[in-house]
């Protein structure tokens, strides 16, 4: 099930070996299981999608620079 969110701060995640690539502010849906969170985003007619350790999601959420919603 998916959960709505805001990006409030800097999150960042890396696709494959790559560098850490920035998710800009603003609203996003986040899906978890106990290992991932994937988070989707659409900026007019572009979409994204990240995943990112679970760990590491929960760590923004503590942070304050990811907020759940609902």
């Amino acid at each position: 099930m998916s959960q709505a969110a805001q990006i409030l701060g800097k999150v960042e995640y890396r696709e494959g070996d790559g560098p850490m690539i920035v998710i800009r502010p603003g609203p996003i849906e986040v899906e978890t299981t106990e290992m991932d969170a994937m988070l989707s985003w659409s900026d007019e007619d572009t979409h994204g999608a990240a995943t990112m350790p679970i760990a590491d999601f929960q760590r923004y959420v503590a942070a304050g620079a990811i907020r759940l919603q609902g």
